[in-house]
Formats: C-alpha cells, sequence, structure tokens
C-alpha cells in the first residue's frame, strides 16, 4: 500500500514532461479563502518554511508540492555518492537528508530552504508580475525528506472578492473558476481550510468543495487558528461536527503567527508547541486532531484514493496509448525517399479507389451507399425506375395520332394507315428516352467524383499530410472524368439514335405483339357485329362477317399491315351508322389545317378513326417498350465501358504520368506547417503513455491491500 504514492508521484513527472492533462491523477487539493492558513499547513506537513507567507494574497499561482519519504540510510548513501562526484563537472550536490527539486528547472538540486522559498516567489512573479496578479500555469516541487510522509498536494490561489492591485475586475471568477478546475477531478481529495475564529457556516472552502463533491466522500476539512478564538468561546461543537458534518473528519491544528514567521520560530517548535496547546484545550480530542494526524489522515485518504482510482487509471492509460498510436500511424513517418513515397501514394491512392468501385475497400460506408454500389442503385433503381415511370403515350393525343395520319396520307383520303404516320410518332416517343438516359451518365459521373473524396477522407489518410499530393491529385482525376465524361454523353446519345433510326417492325417481339392485337380488334369487330341495329339487314352483316373472315383465313400473317387492311374492310358495314355527317367535321364545306389550327374539342371521331387511332396507339405502345427495354440495358453497359472501366484502367497510369516527375517531387511532398509538430507531440505523448503503462505495471496486486 505505502508504494502506491510513490507510483503516482512518477505518473506526475512523465506527464509534467509533456505538460500534459490528459489524465486526471489521484492528488488532495488545499481550498480556502485568502489568509485563512493554507500555506501554513503545507508548511507544518513538510516540517520547514519554503512557502512565500505574508498578509494579502501571497499564493498566486498553482503549487503541485509532491513529498517523498526516504530512509535516513538512503540520504547518507546519495549524500557519499554525490560527494565522490564532486569533483566532475557536476553543480552542487546534495550535503543535507532534505532537499527540493522544481521542474521548471530541470535537475537542479536545492538543499537550502530559504532558496526554494525564494524561486517560488521569483517564479510567480515571472508569470504572474509584482502586483498581485494570478496565473493558472501551475509551479512543480518535490521535496524528499525522511520527515515527511508520501503526499501529493496542491496549493491553490484564496477566494477572494475585491481586486487590489493589477487584479481584473473578475478575479473573484477567476480564482472560483481555476479551483474548479482542479477540485472537479474526481481522482482529487479536497481539504477544505478554514480558519476558526470565523463562523464555519460562512466557510467558502466548505461550500466550494460541496458544489463540486455534493456527497463529500473526497471531502476532508482542516480548522486553523485554534488559538485565536475570543475568549470564552472554543472549536468543541466545530470539531465534533455538530456545525457542519464532514464525512471524511474535520480536524483541527494551530499554526505559528506572522510575528512567529518574523522571529523565524522553527516549525518543529510550532509542532510541539500546538501539541501543547491541543492537550490543555482539548485533551480529550488531542490525540484526533493536530498537525502530525493530519498528515497521517492524509496518507492514509490519499492511499485508499489511490487504490480505488487505479483500475480506471490504468484503462484510461491504455486506451489513451492505442489512441495516440493510432493518431502517430496517421501522421505517418517523415519522408526521406521522396521518389518512392510519392510513387507509393499514387499507386495507394489508385488501389482504393478501384476497390471502392469494386466493394472491397477497408473502410466500408454503414451510414449510406457509395462507389459501386451506388452505382449499381443508379443503374436499376434510379435510372430503371425512371424509365419504367414513361409513359409510351405521355404527350401524345389521339387527336395528335389522327392528325399524323392524316398529314401522312396527303391530299388524297387514304384506304390503309400510312406507315409514315406510325414511324412518326414512335420516333417521337422513343426520343423521350434520351434524357433520363443522359441523366444516368452524369449521376454516375458525380458518384465517381465523390469517390474520390472518400478515398481521402478513409483510406489514404497519409494524402493529408501532403496537402499539395493531395489537390494534384484531386485535380488528375477531376480532369480524366471530365476528359470522359463527353464520350460517354455521345454514346449515350449514339444508343438512342440507332433506335431512331431504324424501326425494325419485324422484330419478333413486336410481331408477336401485332398477331395479339389483331385477334383482340377482330374479336372487338365481332362484338359490334352482333350489336348492329335492326335496320341493317342481316345478310349483309353475315356478308361482311363471312368476308372478313376469309380475309383472316387469307391474309393472317400475324402483321400490323394486314390488321389494317381487314380494319378497313370491317368499316363498310360501320358506315350505316354515319349517314348523317357531324357538324363540325371537315366534309362540311371549310378546310381545317391540321398543323396551326387544333380540331375542335367537341369534335366526334368516326368509328374508322377510333379504330385507326386504336391500332397506331397499340403499336407505338408495343414498339416503345421494346426500346425501352434495349436502353434499360445498353446505357448502363456503355457508361460502364466508357466511364467506370476506363477511368479504373487508365487511373494510374494517367496519376503517374502527369506527377510522377522529379520537378514536381518536393512541391507535392511538402507537408503541411503543423504536421510535423503534431507527430512529435504525439510521440511524445505516447512515449510518456508507455512509460506510465510500466509504472502501474510494476505494482502487484497484492500491493494494493
Amino acid at each position: 500500500m505505502e508504494a502506491l504514492i510513490p507510483v503516482i508521484n512518477k505518473l506526475q513527472d512523465v506527464f509534467n514532461t509533456v505538460g500534459a492533462d490528459i489524465i486526471q491523477l489521484p492528488q488532495i487539493v488545499v481550498v480556502g479563502t485568502q489568509s485563512s492558513g493554507k500555506s501554513s499547513v503545507l508548511e507544518s506537513l513538510v516540517g520547514k518554511d519554503l512557502l512565500p507567507r505574508g498578509t494579502g494574497i501571497v499564493t498566486r499561482r498553482p503549487l503541485i508540492l509532491q513529498l517523498v519519504h526516504i530512509d535516513s540510510e538512503d540520504c547518507r548513501k546519495t549524500s557519499e555518492e554525490n560527494e565522490s562526484k564532486t569533483r566532475g563537472r557536476l553543480s552542487r550536490g546534495i550535503n543535507g537528508e532534505e532537499w527540493g527539486k522544481f521542474l521548471h528547472t530541470k535537475n537542479k538540486i536545492y538543499t537550502d530552504f530559504e532558496e526554494i522559498r525564494q524561486e517560488v516567489d521569483a517564479e510567480t512573479e515571472r508569470i504572474s508580475g509584482n502586483n498581485k496578479g494570478v496565473s493558472d500555469e501551475p509551479i512543480h516541487l518535490k521535496i524528499f525528506s525522511p520527515h515527511v510522509v508520501n503526499l501529493t498536494l496542491v496549493d491553490l490561489p484564496g477566494l477572494t472578492k475585491v481586486p487590489v492591485g493589477d487584479q481584473p475586475k473578475d478575479i473573484e471568477l477567476q480564482i472560483k473558476e481555476l479551483i474548479y478546475k482542479y477540485i472537479s477531478n474526481p481522482n482529487s481529495i479536497i481539504l477544505a481550510v478554514t480558519a476558526a475564529n470565523t463562523d464555519m457556516a460562512t466557510s467558502e472552502a466548505l461550500k466550494v468543495a460541496r458544489e463540486a463533491d455534493p456527497d463529500g466522500r473526497r471531502t476532508l476539512a482542516v480548522v486553523t487558528k485554534l488559538d485565536l478564538m475570543d475568549a470564552g468561546t472554543d472549536a468543541m461543537d466545530v470539531l465534533m461536527g455538530r456545525v457542519i458534518p464532514v464525512k471524511l473528519g474535520i480536524i483541527g491544528v494551530v499554526n505559528r503567527s506572522q510575528l512567529d514567521i518574523n522571529q523565524k520560530k522553527l516549525v518543529s517548535d510550532a509542532i510541539r508547541d500546538e501539541y501543547g496547546f491541543l492537550q490543555k484545550k482539548y485533551p480529550s480530542l488531542a490525540n484526533r486532531n493536530g498537525t502530525k494526524y493530519l498528515a497521517r489522515t492524509l496518507n492514509r485518504l490519499l492511499m485508499h484514493h489511490i487504490r480505488d482510482c487505479l483500475p480506471e487509471l490504468k484503462t484510461r492509460i491504455n486506451v489513451l496509448a492505442a489512441q495516440y498510436q493510432s493518431l502517430l500511424n496517421s501522421y505517418g513517418e517523415p519522408v526521406d525517399d521522396k521518389s518512392s513515397t510519392l510513387l507509393q501514394l499514387i499507386t495507394k491512392f489508385a488501389a482504393e479507389y478501384c476497390h471502392t468501385i469494386e466493394g472491397t475497400a477497408k473502410y466500408i460506408e454503414t451510414t449510406e451507399l457509395c462507389g459501386g454500389a451506388r452505382i449499381c442503385y443508379i443503374f436499376h433503381e434510379t435510372f430503371g425506375r425512371t424509365l419504367e415511370s414513361v409513359d409510351p403515350l405521355g404527350g401524345l393525343t389521339t387527336i395528335d395520332v389522327l392528325t399524323a395520319i392524316r398529314n401522312a396520307t396527303g391530299p388524297r383520303p387514304a384506304l390503309f394507315v400510312p406507315e409514315v404516320s406510325f414511324e412518326l410518332l414512335v420516333k417521337r416517343q422513343v426520343k423521350r428516352l434520351e434524357e433520363p438516359s443522359l441523366r444516368c451518365v452524369e449521376l454516375v459521373h458525380e458518384e465517381m467524383q465523390r469517390i474520390i473524396q472518400h478515398c481521402s477522407n478513409y483510406s489514404t489518410q497519409e494524402l493529408l499530410r501532403f496537402p499539395k499530393l493531395h489537390d494534384a491529385i484531386v485535380e488528375v482525376v477531376t480532369s480524366l472524368l471530365r476528359k470522359r465524361l463527353p464520350v460517354t454523353n455521345e454514346m449515350v446519345h449514339n444508343l438512342v439514335a440507332i433506335e431512331l433510326a431504324y424501326i425494325n417492325t419485324k422484330h419478333p417481339d413486336f410481331a408477336d405483339a401485332c398477331g395479339l392485337m389483331n385477334n383482340n380488334i377482330e374479336e372487338q369487330r365481332r362484338n359490334r357485329m352482333r350489336d348492329l341495329p335492326p335496320a341493317v339487314p342481316r345478310d349483309k352483316a353475315a356478308a361482311g362477317g363471312s368476308q372478313s373472315g376469309g380475309e383472316q383465313t387469307d391474309g393472317g400473317t400475324g402483321t400490323w399491315r394486314g390488321m389494317l387492311k381487314k380494319g378497313e374492310d370491317g368499316a363498310a358495314g360501320d358506315r350505316a351508322m354515319l349517314q348523317h355527317p357531324l357538324p363540325a367535321s371537315p366534309q362540311r364545306g371549310h378546310a381545317v389545317n391540321l398543323l396551326d389550327v387544333p380540331v375542335p374539342v367537341s369534335r366526334r371521331l368516326s368509328a374508322r378513326e377510333q379504330r385507326d387511332c386504336e391500332v397506331i396507339e397499340r403499336l407505338i405502345k408495343s414498339y416503345f417498350l421494346i426500346v425501352r427495354k434495349n436502353i434499360q440495358d445498353s446505357v448502363p453497359k456503355a457508361v460502364m465501358h466508357f466511364l467506370v472501366n476506363h477511368v479504373k484502367d487508365c487511373l494510374q497510369s494517367e496519376l503517374v504520368g502527369q506527377l510522377y516527375k522529379a520537378g514536381l517531387l518536393d512541391d507535392l511532398l511538402t507537408e503541411s506547417e503543423d504536421m510535423a509538430q503534431r507527430r512529435t507531440e504525439a510521440a511524445d505523448m505516447l512515449k510518456a503513455l508507455q512509460k506510465a503503462s510500466q509504472v502501474i505495471a510494476e505494482i502487484r496486486e497484492t500491493h494494493l491491500w
């Protein structure tokens, strides 16, 4: 158990070298109002005059004081070893049994405690000035002595209300924030110092301690100036905890007065006088009060506190070591062979880019689709669904179809539906597939741009070390993608143009669709014949039916031309229904220009016109679905060949050709300004954490109990 406090002192030394507060080590923090006797308590624990003393604010910087107990034999041995080396170039050695060391003076050893006090004064004024200024930068002091117990204490500036000297107006707030910085550490023990000649209920120290430690599990109260209480009063109720109970206890001490300090009264004499005072005034409590009891209590509390904190501390150090190792790895090693390094980075980026497209990258996104998966989604979900949502007859009305049929027949009325009208209309519908196809190319191009950033952020963090190289790689890849975009767009445009160039009415799927429509229309015609009014002779209807039936037998080739011919013949039987022409029909005596003046909305189509339009619409729909299927299949293939696969194949050679040049090496591999500094800081911190881990690992489980 006794070995635990030196372990914490070692850890403190380790982290002091890198100036880091990332590990919250167990320590005792002394808080109290100004001139309540905080520094006097610390001097009593050390047994020496080593801190600046006086009226007003004297402690103006945090003082981290490590007390290290050493045996008398170790003192003599160290002294003898040092004397044997004084003939060399060593500076002044250890000539006494007690000495001190400051962190800011490196290895300089102080055996004169008056010199230590002067150094504390000088170091305080160096940072805080000489006119009551306060700083939060700590002074680290280590005292080695056979007369102390192992402790780590922090002396803080006293709580004050009114600014004096050079102190800012918010000095009260600044000092409170400084105190909270130390006492909010859950691994610290709070030593709340209150003067006995003030009311305990008004103690600022206990108030601050309670705010940081509401349960009171790590607060110990110290009552100073027991000898200065008014005549007729005593601190019995306070020391017994009847006024304000404190879980860890309340300990009373008697410090030296300013007169004693001025007269150079020794601390050892003051402790002896304190013992006599307690025996006289508080005989029943004398063995549970006083400086020596306080030192033993603090030592015991700190050891138990360290024992409780050690497992969590060990875990924290190991986690931080792993984090800093990873951070250091991301910074990379300093560049020796620039040519080799550049080639490796280019190759690695190109490989990661290709792996991201193929789905074999190390870092796989879990929040959104990325790389090849995103391209697949664009092809089969975005593009596919967009094409399926395109209406084969979208933007095409029955009047448009009729107008196209009439325009295709010229000045003479047509006996058959002209084939030109079908081609004209179906090309117009197929042309609508070009826009979503080009948009598909654009989306894939955008995703391949995003892959560049993905590789930079996740896969090749080394690039972040060299911002100029990163920018150059982004520029080269972007330029390559930009060059391939027009080529791919041209190919997709050609795919649509190929479909428009030749309307293949002999396509097997189209022929089957025509045959099916032929049968459906024939069935509809028969149904209409059955529903003829009585005015139409049955023999004519029968003749018409037999005639059309004969044509079905003779000319049923399954093509739309034969189907339309049959429709024309069947229309002869329907003309009996249209004995009176419609008012808005063109036969009423005035010509209608189908291109400039639309047919009135109220116009009713004749049965033949309806049948012709219906046939054309069905043919357009059938052929459009065939073309859409082709486009849906060929556009992704074209994009993969002309854009994605081409970039994958040419990326590395393009990068090497553009960037791997002797004249660009120095410029491209210039690190960012703060990278070298961050690498050094991370390496120092990792070294400190590894050393701290070794220090903790030396503790055996048996030492904890």
